[in-house]
């Protein structure tokens, strides 16, 4: 019994991607896309061991696309196996995967009008839309805590992982030549407390545990004291005729930033004005949170029977063509626009940085993690000039940065999480974050619990005895 890690290992945080094999079976767990760096692209393209048309079945965490966004490949390379996962995941990944392949689509005849100007060959997208027929009929839907056998010899359980609706940890039983081995993939783990979402359950029990640790280095602030300056920044914003523009990851973000609004507008400490929600898959997605209902918390699930959904939120509005999203560009009363992406490298939210982000009375709020290399990062760490498309652009609006809206565990969170399985003392991998993150969430188990920790490397593979 072997697992390679595919992704999200070396200090990458994106792209997340492990191939387990035994004798009898080879099972994936997620297919990411690898996201920020200037070799994204190259790296997406390259699924090292990853051979589609071997696989036997795949099982994926959750629908953002650094999970998820590689099926699409697999499928424009001969994957046909069973893909599992809970029913929101399905309904959440269909939006993410369409939009990702309709994005590369146009990403890709822009970039050849230049190549066809300057004799260069043209490009083509990772993959299509067409691409995501292939992979259609393999979608297998499981519930929270039920037990299934996926491959010769393999067998799963998904826990809530409290980051997005639908999002899971994997607990994996291995058996192979009378060997049973439990692992865990934590995958991308939330926060207690977090609107919307129930809290993380962890499983009671594992071999190994790879666990994510985007930010083993700190704790996020704490949610009051982020929703009060949250309050203040748009307060300010608005009084000063500022025009705020939100980078928001379609699923998940986008839904917690219109409840916070929601409420601060209610409760009378921020007044009416317009709120622009400009990404189609987010307004599909925001749409989509009511269908799957029975996955809120007792706070959200109460909202909803007094309201509409997440979605009724005193003056906003759904912006659907690009025509009107053009239009929001022209128009200088106050107000929010909330676009996708959240790193700020793909989305409605590139246009609207390049028309405004050179511009004073304007006001940019980051509210969650941008890889290193993307334009939302430029932007966080303060960059004076940032390139947009083609073009370097002066960065003359003000940035702000609330990580306290995060999604993601902080360092007590995850030690919090890894808590129930520590007392079988498994071995550790740390993924899914940058090399300061994971040496000092390594520290923090090592001290804790004195179990072994590794920090995988790209493509490294792991026998499991």
């Amino acid at each position: 019994m072997r697992i390679t890690v595919c992704g999200a290992a070396g200090g990458e945080v994106t792209g997340s991607c492990y191939l387990v094999e035994t004798t009898r079976a080879r099972v994936l767990v997620d297919c990411g896309m690898f996201q920020g760096r200037g070799s994204a692209e190259a790296r997406n393209s390259d699924l090292g061991p990853v051979d589609p048309v071997r696989v036997d079945a795949a099982v994926l965490t959750h629908a953002h696309l650094d999970h998820c966004g590689r099926f699409g490949l697999l499928g424009k390379r001969g994957y046909r196996a069973p893909i599992h996962a809970t029913p929101a995941t399905v309904d959440f990944a269909r939006l993410v995967l369409e939009d990702s392949a309709r994005i590369q689509e146009n990403d890709a005849a822009r970039e050849n009008k230049y190549r066809e100007r300057e004799g260069r060959p043209p490009v083509t997208p990772l993959y299509a839309v067409e691409d995501l027929i292939a992979i259609g009929p393999c979608v297998r839907t499981l519930g929270y805590g039920e037990q299934r056998e996926i491959a010769d010899g393999i067998s799963i359980r998904l826990f809530e992982a409290g980051h997005i609706l639908g999002s899971a940890s994997v607990e994996m039983v291995i058996e192979d030549r009378g060997t049973s081995r439990t692992v865990v993939f934590s995958a991308d783990i939330g926060r207690w407390g977090t609107p919307i979402l129930r809290d993380p359950d962890p499983p009671r029990r594992a071999d190994i545990v790879f666990l994510e640790s985007t930010y083993g280095d700190r704790d996020h602030r704490p949610a009051e004291a982020t929703l009060k300056e949250f309050r203040e920044i748009i307060h300010r914003a608005i009084w000063q005729k500022e025009k705020i523009l939100i980078p928001a990851f379609s699923i998940g973000r986008t839904q917690l930033i219109l409840h916070a609004l929601s409420g601060l507008i209610r409760e009378g400490t921020l007044p009416r004005f317009p709120i622009y929600l400009d990404s189609p898959m987010a307004i599909k997605a925001t749409k989509l949170y009511s269908q799957h209902a029975d996955l809120f918390d007792a706070e959200a699930a109460a909202d909803l029977e007094r309201r509409a959904g997440v979605e009724d939120v005193p003056g906003l509005r759904f912006i659907e063509s690009p025509e009107e999203s053009r239009e929001l560009n022209d128009r200088h009363e106050p107000c929010i626009i909330i676009a996708g992406g959240g790193m700020c490298d793909g989305g409605r939210i590139v246009h609207h940085l390049r028309h405004h982000v050179w511009r004073r009375g304007v006001a940019v709020v980051m509210v969650g993690y941008a890889a290193t290399g993307s334009l939302g990062h430029a932007l966080i760490r303060g960059d004076k000039q940032v390139r947009i498309f083609r073009d370097m652009v002066p960065v003359r609006a003000t940035i702000h940065t609330l990580g306290g809206f995060s999604a993601h565990a902080g360092q007590s969170e995850l030690i919090r999480w890894m808590e129930p399985m520590a007392a079988g003392s498994p071995s550790v991998y740390l993924t899914h974050g940058e090399n300061p993150q994971r040496k000092a969430l390594a520290e923090k188990i090592k001290q804790r619990w004195d179990l072994s920790v590794a920090l995988p490397e790209l493509n490294q593979t792991f026998e499991i005895g």
